[in-house]
């Protein structure tokens, strides 16, 4: 069982390599409570058990479903549509990037990214959406 902060904003890791992720969760864990999931049963279950304030989706992910499918499905429902959702990916190619913006993802990073960038970014999109 997670536990979750009252006083930190909950964001949920998308990311289906192991290393990425536990990286992502110590990092993160700083400024966020941190959920973190590989594929989109565990996504959907984080989802509907718990309130995320924010999303870090990388496209590539195990299972059917891709990260751009997962967030075209969640900015398509109207109970999770206004949650932030940060693409981070190594999919660096301009078609890539429109694909996720097309999708709906709010903002767009290629790996690699300084760290700092990173949790900057995440706040403050947290912090435009409040």
């Amino acid at each position: 069982m997670d536990i979750i902060s009252k006083e930190k904003p909950t964001i949920l890791v998308v990311e289906d390599d192991y290393d990425n992720q536990k990286f992502l969760i110590l990092f993160l864990q700083r400024s966020f409570n941190v959920l973190a999931c590989d594929s989109e049963d565990s996504f959907y279950e984080y989802i509907k058990h718990n309130h995320i304030d924010i999303i870090l989706m990388d496209i590539s992910l195990r299972g059917e479903k891709d990260g751009l499918q997962l967030t075209r499905e969640m900015k398509n429902s109207p109970k999770f549509k206004d949650i932030p959702i940060v693409c981070l990916t190594a999919h660096a190619f301009q078609q890539d990037k429109e694909k996720a913006l097309a999708a709906g993802i709010d903002v767009f990073l290629t790996k690699p990214v300084s760290n700092s960038f990173l949790i900057d970014t995440l706040l403050n999109l947290l912090n435009e959406k409040n």
